[in-house]
């Protein structure tokens, strides 16, 4: 079996040291967060996801900058089919691709709340946004098979003769990440990604989303946050702490954000923290944080032993990427791919040695 593949949640470090906090969005560190990208590089962090937001730097410039400041660690765009034509996209992924030499992914994100969306003078509905993000990822396809020039007439999108002169770096094209919780998503995964996102839930839940994609050759990935210590009562020390002193001005503020959005993944994540018990969905998946952090804030918590076999049994439902993120961001970091994914490698190790002998 391949080996488990671990991202990190992006490179824009806010300062945070707790997750009941308020993101600061005013500002834009980039030296900082060309540190952050070099420390993930040097610690193996396969790629980092930047992601798309209102209350976010745009990720597209960020990543001009990041790519020519690193060597190694990939950078996974999210973004948002409607915002830009399907044509300026490709040249733009096609561009960075070759800034890059190759190390872009894409995460197509199709919107989680009508008033985000309305931001951006998006009015689609939720479904219709899955429907134009396949469209937009039909004509993507397109022009990384070459087939150009390219007319299209679709419902979202129309182009005559389409071309362009600068392809995918070394021909192909990049990974593709589809995330959402809802049956257009996942279908949205088949026909045109390689990997379903989802948010965090137990392994035996995971495995039953996961059979149906797993069956048609998509792999399946978890966002989650992570927080491993050397020992489980460190762990929950350390938990107590970030989530001390809790803003609950900034927790209604969320909570009135969800009440407003339409996406299934947003609001199957706090279904899950409401019907868990005591903060707990199982002994090492905490959910108390998602009232202020949102879907990926469902926290894997324990020992680096505890929380490495634990993403074995991961896998073992059918899951091969995870991106995970926690608090401070780049302490647990370097936590997580110095201890934790020395151990799955092991463990992985172990688990081959049997098939090997064979």
């Amino acid at each position: 079996m391949e080996a488990l593949r671990f991202h990190w949640g992006s490179a824009l470090d806010s300062g945070q040291k707790k997750s009941t906090e308020q993101y600061w969005s005013e500002l834009l560190d980039l030296d900082g967060a060309i540190e952050y990208a070099q420390d993930a590089e040097a610690l193996g962090v396969e790629s980092l996801l930047m992601a798309q937001s209102y209350s976010l730097p745009d990720p597209l410039p960020v990543i001009g900058a990041l790519v020519r400041e690193t060597r190694k660690v990939k950078f996974i765009l999210a973004y948002r089919p409607g915002l830009m034509s399907p044509t300026l996209f490709t040249q733009i992924v096609n561009t960075l691709s070759w800034m890059s030499d190759g190390r872009i992914a894409l995460n197509v994100v199709a919107g989680i709340s009508p008033a985000e969306q309305a931001y951006y003078g998006d009015f689609l509905a939720h479904d219709d946004r899955y429907a134009r993000a396949g469209e937009f990822l039909d004509i993507l396809h397109r022009f990384w098979r070459g087939e150009t020039p390219m007319s299209y007439e679709g419902r979202h999108y129309r182009l005559e003769e389409a071309q362009l002169g600068l392809g995918h770096k070394g021909g192909g094209r990049p990974e593709i990440y589809i995330s959402g919780a809802s049956a257009v998503a996942q279908h949205t995964a088949v026909t045109h990604g390689d990997c379903w996102f989802r948010y965090g839930d137990t392994p035996a839940e995971i495995a039953k989303a996961a059979e149906p994609l797993l069956a048609q050759g998509t792999e399946v990935g978890v966002r989650m946050q992570v927080l491993a210590r050397r020992t489980r009562e460190e762990a929950l020390a350390d938990l107590a702490e970030v989530m001390s002193e809790t803003d609950e001005n900034h927790r209604e503020f969320v909570a009135r954000f969800v009440a407003a959005a339409d996406s299934q993944a947003v609001k199957n994540s706090f279904r899950l923290a409401d019907e868990s018990d005591h903060g707990w969905l199982s002994p090492l998946i905490y959910s108390g944080a998602v009232a202020y952090r949102g879907g990926p804030a469902l926290c894997l918590v324990g020992s680096y032993d505890e929380v490495a076999a634990y993403l074995m049994e991961y896998k073992a439902a059918g899951v091969s990427q995870f991106i995970f993120s926690g608090w401070p961001a780049r302490d647990e970091m370097r936590h997580f791919f110095t201890e934790v994914v020395p151990r799955v490698r092991e463990l992985e190790q172990r688990a081959q040695a049997p098939l090997a002998a064979r």
